[in-house]
This record gives structure tokens, sequence and C-alpha cells, in this order.
């Protein structure tokens, strides 16, 4: 079996809802064609999708190594570390609150890598929240609902954000 027959087993595999499957093919069709960036790509966006990140940036990675001038996959890698940023910024908010500071920059990165990254907005706004600094919570969130108008969290946090605004 060759990697294009490979690829299509994994294209079965997530419509069957089975992604553990499908990133087994995907890696069956890398080991047959390792220096395919575009396997090594599909791979990463069914890691993501599966919540390992680590895997997917490895993949990424690799496939931008393989086609440097790919800028879909450049844009994939810097959207995986925007994630990643945003977990690290989690992390640093649920260990000590003290760490605000690291996680608002953390979340700022994560904004730039990926501007549309509406899980930063919304803990970005939280966190200015928590530090009553509810005129840069409002802001932050307006910008979440600007990219996402229909963003039911979004909505209720604008909503108490400017209340505290008010009072």
């Amino acid at each position: 079996m060759n990697g294009e027959d490979q690829i299509q087993k994994a294209y079965e595999a997530i419509l069957g809802h089975d992604f553990e499957l499908a990133i087994e093919w995907f890696e069956k069709a890398i080991a047959a064609e390792p220096d395919n960036a575009a396997y090594h790509y599909k791979l990463s966006i069914t890691f993501a999708r599966s919540n390992k990140l680590v895997q997917a940036i490895e993949h990424a990675k690799k496939a931008l190594e393989l086609e440097a001038g790919n800028e879909g996959y450049r844009y994939h890698l810097q959207v995986l570390h925007a994630r990643e940023l945003v977990d690290h910024a989690q992390k640093e908010l649920s260990t000590k609150s003290e760490h605000a500071e690291r996680a608002i920059f953390l979340l700022k990165e994560a904004i730039v890598l990926d501007p549309l990254a509406i899980e930063a907005y919304l803990i970005l706004g939280e966190v200015f929240a928590l530090r009553n600094d509810y005129a840069r919570a409002y802001q932050t969130i307006l910008e979440a609902i600007r990219l996402e108008p229909n963003h039911e969290l979004a909505k209720q946090q604008a909503a108490r954000y400017k209340r505290k605004l008010k009072s």
C-alpha cells in the first residue's frame, strides 16, 4: 500500500470519527514517504484536533522544514504555537494568581501569533477582570465579539464587564 492509499484510509477513519485510527494511517503514510510535507501537515492537524499539541507542533515543524516556503504550513504552526501559549497562560493562572502578569504576556503573544484565537481574548479579558481592570477587560472582550459576533460567552462577559464599569 502506498502513501496515498494510507491517506485515504486516514480520511475514512476521520469520517468515522476515529481519530486514533486516522493518526495510525497518517503515520503509516509518513513511514512510506517520510519526506512528504503534506502528510506531516495532515497528521499535525489530526493531532491538534485530538488535543495532542506537542505531537501536532512536531509534525507541523517537520512539514515546514520540508517545504519552507509554504505559507499555509507556516500559519498552521503559528496557530499551534498560539494554542500552546494559551495553555501555558492557563497553567500560570491555575497555579498562582500572582502569575497574572506572565499570563497576560503569554495571551498577548498568542493573539499576535493567531489574531483569531477567541479563547485567548476570553481568558485575557477574565485576567483583566480579576485585576479589577474592567475597562481593559471590556475592550478585550469587544475585540472577541468583533471577531465572532454570536459568541455567547463573550457577549455574557461583555455585559458583566460593562455593568462593572458603570458601578
